[in-house]
């Protein structure tokens, strides 16, 4: 595939000369010819950094230069990687461990990862190959949605590429070092994203999440020690073994160090996924001519999810704030997966809030009753509102289930449900209030022919 072809998938290949001060690594090979092939990639660098720690560094100095980095999750929660390593056991704990990727990539407005998959496979391979080595696993299993088929035959010819080089699998180039990787699919259940769902799936089994604890360091995989990373994060610890933990501190911010693969989608002029410094704030990302263009048609912006639907709606006079987990955490969203979805003036906040929470209708494993019965209830009282059908203390009854919903779960699905509809009325209040006066309206209206009838109004709230 030619870059030329590569720049036309709506996609953007970020060069310096378009983001002028911000350094891009994460995107260096994907407009370069054949980069998700073996030969290709190995011109361009691929598994030199691994071959260098086989034959210099000892596992815990990679973790070391991981942990010494500062790099958060890109998969969402944003905790420290190198970090969560070292919940392993000990090197002298006989059992076998294992790593989890997880490629599931289901959150709404997300794209990041299955680009780094398709374009640059062997970047993901090479960081999956020295967190094994980090943390000593036997073998690492990726887990990518059932929706990527082509994502995962690219991926499968690469590990087979890589297996035939003795990049992977016994005694990996000299070194002594064994470790396998195994590309596992799904069948589309957002649940799955969800690190013990991911690994039921992985062992066969239905994708329910598992309560904790026990946690995956301790029992994951098959009962052994296990530890699950997202695509992007394990995407970073090829350069950050390379250049080192400043280097990579010296982008982004003191708390969130490095940049991030950022997708734009909604109604912006130039929808893309963009690599981007952490701490970039919201208006450069969106109004950017290197970004997201500006609003589409030149309207005014209603409002913006900065990290993937659970992340909630956002309104224009936060648009200063930085990119990061701590400053998005500070307006009660988070960072997410830094998927940024824009509304404009046309857009309807209820509609949108009503087909996100559908979404976690849809997608709830059903185990937990605030999970299953809380976002039906959520659904219908939205569909309501929307229908001009409100009830004057529909306001109040979403804001007590979402009390009700959150922190009473096996996994954080019924949280990020409820989050968005809380933002939403926070931020969006008068446009619910409008839709209840309305429906009061409608339904007063209805039974003003017959004074004294409830014939009318019945018929309305049915």
């Amino acid at each position: 595939m030619s870059p030329a072809k590569k720049a036309s998938n709506n996609y953007s290949w970020p060069t310096r000369d378009k983001q002028p001060g911000h350094e891009t690594y994460l995107f260096n090979r994907v407009a370069e010819k054949d980069s998700h092939l073996l030969d290709a990639a190995r011109k361009l660098g691929a598994y030199r950094v691994l071959e260098e720690s086989l034959e210099k560094r000892k596992p815990e100095e990679v973790t070391g230069l991981v942990k010494d980095s500062g790099l958060r999750g890109r998969g969402g929660a944003g905790f420290p990687c190198g970090f969560k390593w070292t919940f392993m056991p000990k090197p002298e704990d006989p059992r076998p461990r294992y790593l989890a990727v997880n490629a599931d990539e289901s959150e709404p407005g997300t794209c990041k990862d299955r680009v780094l998959i398709r374009e640059d496979p062997h970047l993901l391979i090479e960081g999956i190959l020295l967190a094994c080595y980090a943390m000593q696993c036997r073998g690492a299993y990726i887990f990518i949605r059932g929706e990527y088929k082509n994502e995962a035959m690219v991926l499968q010819k690469a590990l087979q590429d890589a297996y035939e080089a003795g990049l992977i699998g016994k005694d990996i180039l000299g070194s002594g070092f064994d470790c396998d990787v195994q590309l596992t699919r799904g069948a589309g259940a957002y649940i799955c994203g969800e690190e013990t769902a991911l690994m039921e799936a992985i062992e066969g089994k239905r994708g329910h999440p598992r309560p904790k604890p026990p946690f995956p360091a301790g029992f994951g995989l098959w009962g052994q020690p296990t530890t699950v990373n997202n695509i992007e994060t394990l995407c970073n610890v090829p350069f950050i073994v390379d250049k080192g933990p400043d280097w990579f501190k010296s982008m982004g911010t003191e708390k969130s160090a490095g940049n991030v693969l950022a997708g734009i989608s909604g109604h912006v002029k130039t929808p893309g996924v963009f690599e981007v410094p952490l701490g970039i704030t919201m208006r450069e990302l969106i109004y950017g001519e290197a970004y997201g263009g500006g609003i589409l048609d030149d309207k005014e912006l209603l409002a913006y999810l900065p990290g993937g639907s659970s992340s909630g709606f956002l309104p224009a006079d936060t648009l200063d704030t930085p990119l990061t987990h701590d400053d998005l955490k500070d307006q009660g969203s988070m960072l997410g997966t830094a998927s940024v979805i824009v509304l404009n003036e046309t857009a309807d906040i209820i509609q949108a809030t009503r087909i996100i929470t559908e979404f976690y209708m849809d997608e709830s494993c059903g185990q937990c009753s605030q999970c299953r019965e809380g976002t039906s209830w959520l659904s219908e009282i939205l569909l309501r509102l929307e229908q001009g059908r409100g009830r004057a203390d529909d306001i109040d009854t979403m804001l007590d289930l979402c009390v009700q919903m959150k922190g009473k779960t096996i996994c954080v699905l019924s949280d990020a449900a409820a989050w968005p509809i809380e933002l939403a009325i926070k931020h969006f209040r008068p446009a619910f209030e409008k839709a209840i006066a309305s429906s009061a309206t409608a339904v007063s209206s209805t039974a003003s022919p017959a004074v004294g009838s409830t014939e009318g109004s019945e018929e309305a709230v049915r």
